[in-house]
C-alpha cells in the first residue's frame, strides 16, 4: 500500500515542519528568510564560493523525488490510480497552503507545488496513453 502514497508528500511535509517551527506558524512571514539562509559553503575550483541554502537542498531533493514519481507513474497497476488520486489531493493541499498561508508564499514552496502539479498531469497522461495502447480498436 506504500506504493500508493505520492513521494512528493515528503518535501511538502519537510517544508511544513520548517514553516511550523517559525514564530507564528502558518502566519509567519519570515519563511523566505529561513529558506534562503546559507547552511554551508562549498569552495569551487573556479575560486568562488557556492552558498547552499535550505531551500536549495529542498529543491534538489524534490527534483529527485519528482523523477522517481515520474518513473512510478509509468506502471499500469490498479494502485497507480490511487496514487494519482492522492497526488491530486496533495496538489490541492499545496495550492491552498500557497494561496492562504503567508509562511507558504515563497518561491521554494511554489516550485514544490508546481512539481506536484506536474506529477498529477504526468500521471494522468501516462495512464491515458497506456490505456489507449492496451485497447485494440480493430480495423474498422
Amino acid at each position: 500500500m506504500f506504493a500508493a502514497v505520492p513521494l512528493l508528500a515528503l518535501p511538502v511535509i519537510v517544508y511544513n515542519l520548517v514553516a511550523l517551527t517559525l514564530t507564528g506558524g502558518f502566519k509567519a512571514t519570515d519563511a523566505s528568510v529561513r529558506m534562503t539562509e546559507t547552511l554551508f559553503t562549498i569552495h569551487m575550483t573556479s575560486r568562488t564560493d557556492w552558498a547552499v541554502s535550505l531551500g536549495d537542498l529542498l529543491m534538489a531533493a524534490s527534483l529527485v523525488v519528482l523523477f522517481v514519481e515520474l518513473l512510478k507513474s509509468t506502471t499500469s497497476r490498479k494502485i497507480a490510480i490511487i496514487n494519482h488520486s492522492l497526488s491530486m489531493v496533495l496538489f490541492i493541499l499545496c495550492l491552498v497552503e500557497f494561496l492562504l498561508a503567508p509562511a507558504f508564499a515563497t518561491s521554494t514552496f511554489f516550485l514544490i507545488t508546481l512539481m506536484v502539479l506536474l506529477d498529477v498531469l504526468a500521471g494522468f497522461i501516462v495512464t491515458i496513453v497506456a490505456a489507449r495502447r492496451d485497447v485494440d480498436f480493430g480495423d474498422s
